[in-house]
């Protein structure tokens, strides 16, 4: 994983409040190019190994619902570059045009098997196929939609010197996110306003203490966390 120069930055994260967290980075290039090579092996590795659970799950959401396999929501990753995120669809096609752009404890727009997928964070394992690509990692903060990136604050730019990721602290924490947004009468402005920053603080940790050990241990808390909310 490459960190580039500072001067090749984007202007946006050219900024004092981001300087921190680049040259916490800077000092770690070995183990970022490490974080590259684990996300390459993992990621393909896994794609193999979980082909067939790939095929159950496609063939469940074509059977419940009409629309795509995969949701394709355009989201922001490292530097600030937008990609498509690879996610198996749990709602309703077109749900995005219906309501937030995150979602709520018993939102309607939530399909029978993708109710079921998001308990166990199934719609989340085809994003191996954006860490493969290099769009996404295995650990880093979660894609936000351009229009959340739009109100970080400057120091919260500083999450975009490394490609989002599929888990991370903030990630394990709120785990019942939909839970906390739920009967909210502004879902938008309540997650920018108190659910964002609180996660946030989380991410910019995960930053600047960046490390492989920090990381492999984050991949084992996400396994704990899941495997419990299954219980």
């Amino acid at each position: 994983m490459k960190l580039v120069s500072w001067d090749a930055l984007p202007e946006e994260l050219r900024i004092e409040e981001v300087r921190p967290y680049y040259d916490a980075l800077a000092a770690k290039k070995g183990q970022l190019i490490g974080k590259r090579c684990i996300d390459i092996v993992v990621s393909a590795l896994l794609l193999v190994l979980l082909s067939p659970v790939f095929l159950v799950l496609a063939i469940a959401i074509k059977v419940d619902s009409p629309g795509p396999v995969f949701y394709r929501q355009e989201r922001v990753t490292q530097y600030g570059k937008k990609f498509r995120i690879f996610k198996f669809r749990t709602m309703c096609d077109k749900a995005d045009q219906m309501g937030s752009a995150v979602t709520t404890g018993g939102d309607a727009r939530v399909t029978r098997v993708g109710a079921k997928v998001r308990d166990y964070r199934l719609d989340e394992i085809s994003q191996l196929i954006d860490i493969l690509r290099g769009t996404m990692t295995l650990v880093g903060t979660r894609p936000e939609v351009p229009k959340y990136v739009a109100a970080y604050t400057p120091e919260m730019m500083a999450t975009l010197l490394l490609p989002a990721g599929v888990t991370s602290t903030a990630s394990v924490r709120f785990k019942d996110e939909a839970e906390l947004l739920d009967g909210a009468a502004d879902v938008d402005k309540v997650y920018m306003e108190d659910v964002l920053p609180a996660k946030m603080e989380y991410n910019l940790r995960d930053v600047k203490e960046f490390s492989l050990p920090r990381d492999i241990r984050l991949m084992f808390q996400t396994v704990g966390a899941v495997a419990n909310r299954g219980e």
